[in-house]
C-alpha cells in the first residue's frame, strides 16, 4: 500500500462529493463535466496554492503540515473519522508506528467474559487488527461461523463475509455489511500501511471480489461502535440484532463486540433457542467422543 496514492485518491474521492452549494461558494463553472469542486476552488477554501494542492492529488511525497492537512479537512468537511484518515495518510513514514510482528493475543479474562456472556444467549466476539477474529464464544460461533474449526490465517471477518457463500445468506443486508467492511478496512490500512498480512489480505479480496474491489476505489472509512444487523440463520431463522463495539483500553487495537436482542422480542427468543440447539449440539458431539474413547479403551 503506497500512502502518497491513498492521499491523491482519498483527497480526489472526498473532493468530488462536494458541490459548490455544500461549500457555500457560488458556482462559476456552470455546466461543468466532472462531479464535486474544482481543485481551485478547494485550494480556495483550503487556504493554499493551487498549484500546492494539485501536487498533492498528484501523489508527491509533500508530507504536508498539520495545519495544512487541518484546513483540508475543514474546506473537504470530513468527519471525525475521515480527517483521522486523512492524517494518517498525510503523516510522513518514518513518523508511522512500525505494524510489529508480535501475535495478537487475547487475555485470560476476556474468554472468561465471554462464556459468561454465553450464559445469557449473548453472542460475543473479539477482533484485532485486520479484521482478525482472536476469540468467539460458543453463542457467536452458532449464529455467525464456526472460527474455531478454521485454520488460524483464515479466521477474518472479512474473509469470511466476502468468501464464504453462506455469508450473503446470513446477512439479510449483505451489501450494507460488506461495504461498511471495506470502509473499516480502509481505516486499517491507513494506521498500517506497511502490514504485510493486511497488504496480503486486500490483494486476496480484490482479486477474488468484484464487490470489494469496486468499494475499496471509493475510499470510504469507518468506525463501528453500535447498530443493528439482520441475520437470517439456517436454525434460528430471522434475528434482529443490537451491538455494542467496546475498545478495550488495555489492547487499544482489539474490539469486543456484544450482541443482544431486546428483552421478550422474538429475536431474544431465537437467540434462546439457538442456545438450547448449541448446547445439545455440543453434547452430541461430547457423547460421541466418550464413545469413541470408551472403544479404545476396551
Amino acid at each position: 500500500m503506497d500512502k502518497n496514492v491513498d492521499l491523491k485518491d482519498f483527497l480526489r474521492t472526498r473532493r468530488a462529493r462536494l458541490t459548490p452549494a455544500d461549500a457555500g461558494i457560488a458556482d462559476e463553472f456552470p455546466g461543468r463535466r466532472v462531479p464535486g469542486l474544482r481543485r481551485e476552488e478547494l485550494a480556495a477554501l483550503a487556504g493554499v496554492s493551487v498549484d500546492y494542492y494539485v501536487r498533492l492529488e498528484q501523489g508527491r511525497n509533500l508530507n504536508p503540515s498539520a495545519s495544512v492537512v487541518d484546513a483540508l479537512a475543514r474546506a473537504l468537511q470530513l468527519d471525525d473519522t475521515e480527517r483521522a484518515h486523512l492524517f494518517d495518510l498525510a503523516q510522513p513514514r518514518h513518523v508511522r508506528r512500525p505494524p510489529g510482528p508480535r501475535t495478537q493475543r487475547v487475555r485470560p479474562t476476556m474468554f472468561g467474559m465471554l462464556e459468561a456472556l454465553d450464559d445469557a444467549a449473548s453472542p460475543a466476539f473479539v477482533v484485532g487488527r485486520r479484521m482478525d477474529v482472536l476469540a468467539a464464544n460458543r453463542m457467536a460461533r452458532a449464529l455467525i461461523c464456526d472460527f474455531n474449526a478454521l485454520p488460524a490465517g483464515q479466521r477474518n471477518k472479512a474473509r469470511f463475509i466476502f468468501l464464504d457463500p453462506g455469508a450473503r445468506d446470513l446477512y439479510v443486508q449483505w451489501d450494507k455489511v460488506a461495504a461498511e467492511t471495506v470502509a473499516i478496512l480502509r481505516l486499517d490500512a491507513g494506521r498500517h500501511p506497511d502490514d504485510p498480512q493486511l497488504s496480503a489480505l486486500i490483494g486476496e479480496l480484490s482479486v477474488k471480489s468484484e464487490h470489494f474491489r469496486h468499494w475499496w476505489a471509493e475510499h470510504q472509512v469507518l468506525v463501528r461502535t453500535s447498530g443493528t444487523k439482520l441475520y437470517r440463520h439456517p436454525i434460528a431463522g430471522e434475528i434482529t440484532i443490537d451491538f455494542q463495539a467496546l475498545q478495550l483500553p488495555e489492547d487499544p487495537e482489539q474490539t469486543l463486540f456484544v450482541y443482544t436482542a431486546p428483552a421478550g422480542s422474538p429475536s431474544q427468543q431465537a437467540l434462546r433457542m439457538l442456545a438450547s440447539w448449541n448446547a445439545a449440539d455440543r453434547l452430541t458431539i461430547v457423547h460421541a467422543k466418550v464413545g469413541v474413547e470408551s472403544d479404545i479403551l476396551q
